[in-house]
């Protein structure tokens, strides 16, 4: 079964299953009546700008952040690339004359942020921003996924004393009123109706898999988010006493996904979700989490069995306390605009590439990409 067979038909109200369906278009799935906010792409585009701006300059009051310019690759052998699940290829390629040398595109700065703290001397209680693009070339191509990726990307210098849940909480709430204010502001413009609570709702989980034991990590996210709009879910990576993933996968060397916290849970970290009102399923807007010290760095590459990275540039440099401690995550901004302009697929709000099976059945149902997402194969192939 191809992979736009299988499409989120009917969240249940209760269960949120997933549902296997016929090859049916995504607007039969979101029950016939989808109509895209907007119909002219220069229109759309000065949306996309407006949105994006607003969130930044919301980030950067609300966070205490400053924009700085940002890589578009690293090398291999400094370890400042970020792993993510610790299984994705990254892209990567050879300077011509300087064979040998492996450079590689970032799938995040979450390693590279730390050290740019650390290059500009950052103080405590201040951090930066970026506006990040990368690849994920392992990443899913479907209507929530793209090969190609902008986010925010940022990070803070906190004291070692901010190591705890609260100020992760704290901090998740600035970051909560900036999204909150710039879809105020969004929906004002543009004669859109505003969807988000003023308040989001804390979740572990730790409790969510006690209450649901056999649900899916997708559909505890999917109880939580119908139920409450807004949620931050807390505790993402590491194991289950049977060896399961708890909820997802994180990289051993940038959040801390073991520590114990009062509430008898693990991990100071957590992703920032949203109910969807055009897809009806939970939808992220963003990662972040308290970064790891050296003595939980250790402890999760060991938990990961990669206790050979501490060897590379950028771990020796946190091992022997150069890079401060920090909080930092990303918030994708793509993804952000699928939400705030109620988009059904995010090729309607980036320029990408996405299954051509699936660009015909979009293409029947009048929902345009952008630019070249929006054709069964490159142009200049077809007349070649």
């Amino acid at each position: 079964m191809h992979k736009f067979q299988i499409l989120y038909c009917n969240l249940l109200h209760h269960t949120a299953h997933i549902i296997l369906c016929t090859p049916i278009s995504l607007t039969d799935c979101l029950g016939g009546g989808y109509k895209p906010v907007f119909t002219n792409r220069l229109q759309l585009e000065e949306a996309l700008q407006f949105s994006k701006t607003t969130l930044e300059d919301n980030l950067k009051a609300n966070v205490n952040l400053v924009r700085v310019s940002a890589p578009l690759f690293v090398t291999k052998a400094s370890g400042f690339n970020d792993n993510l699940n610790g299984t994705e290829r990254p892209a990567t390629f050879e300077p011509r004359d300087f064979a040998g040398t492996h450079l590689e595109v970032p799938f995040s700065l979450a390693k590279w942020k730390r050290w740019a703290l650390h290059y500009y001397g950052v103080e405590a209680g201040k951090g930066i921003v970026t506006d990040f693009r990368g690849l994920r070339c392992d990443d899913d191509v479907d209507y929530t996924h793209s090969l190609y990726v902008d986010q925010f990307d940022w990070e803070k210098h906190i004291n070692k004393e901010d190591r705890n849940i609260e100020y992760l909480k704290t901090t998740v709430k600035a970051i909560y009123k900036a999204l909150y204010d710039t879809e105020q502001a969004v929906c004002k413009k543009y004669g859109i109706e505003a969807v988000l609570p003023e308040e989001l709702v804390f979740a572990t989980s730790d409790d969510m898999i006690k209450e649901h034991p056999h649900a899916t990590p997708k559909q505890r996210e999917n109880i939580l988010c119908e139920k409450h709009k807004a949620v931050f879910f807390i505790g993402i990576g590491g194991m289950k006493e049977d060896g399961q993933l708890r909820h997802d996968g994180r990289a051993p060397d940038y959040d801390d996904w073991i520590t114990e916290r009062p509430d008898g849970g693990h991990g100071l970290n957590g992703d920032l979700l949203v109910w969807n009102p055009v897809l009806k399923q939970s939808f992220e807007i963003s990662s972040m989490g308290i970064r790891v010290n050296p003595d939980v760095l250790l402890k999760q590459l060991e938990l990961c069995s990669c206790p050979e990275r501490k060897e590379f540039i950028w771990h020796k440099m946190l091992l022997d306390g150069t890079l401060p401690q920090t909080i930092g995550g990303g918030i994708g901004q793509s993804r952000t605009c699928q939400f705030l302009l109620r988009a059904c697929h995010i090729g309607e709000v980036q320029h990408g590439w996405y299954n051509p099976a699936e660009v015909e059945i979009l293409k029947k149902d009048g929902i345009q990409l952008l630019g070249l997402g929006e054709f069964e194969a490159d142009p200049s192939a077809k007349s070649a």
